[in-house]
């Protein structure tokens, strides 16, 4: 039997390498990055844009840890100067598609976050006292 056919995943497992994945996936950068390719391929910069308040050198460590994790696709064109571009793997569709859902319905819930974090300030803030 080959040894892929054993590996049985438990991110709930210490060792499991899912967890690796999932925190390279589940990470802010990670979710946002998926999330923004699934509207299609982009190059770096444009992505970085997309992407707005990341920095360069951490959008090219989650994109090389998607890479490496088979979520991301990188197209390297020989024209000059080099193109590069950025889309997803069948599997980074699938993730990134479950990733948007996510992000729509915490969208969707915002105004009863936001009220439950108004409540949540107001009980916890001290009421001046009076001399």
């Amino acid at each position: 039997m080959d040894e892929m056919e054993e590996l049985v995943a438990d991110v709930f497992a210490r060792a499991c390498t899912s967890r690796a994945v999932l925190e390279n996936v589940a990470g802010k950068w990670g979710v946002l990055a998926l999330a923004a390719l699934s509207e299609g391929a982009y190059r770096f910069n444009a992505l970085r844009r997309r992407v707005d308040g990341i920095s360069e050198k951490m959008l090219s460590q989650t994109l090389q840890a998607l890479e490496r994790d088979g979520l991301v696709r990188r197209d390297v064109q020989a024209t000059i100067p080099p193109k590069v571009e950025y889309s997803l793997t069948p599997a980074g569709e699938r993730i990134a598609g479950k990733l948007i859902e996510l992000i729509e319905l915490v969208e969707g819930e915002m105004p009863e976050v936001m009220a439950a974090q108004r409540r949540y300030d107001t009980e916890r803030t001290p009421t001046p006292t009076r001399a």
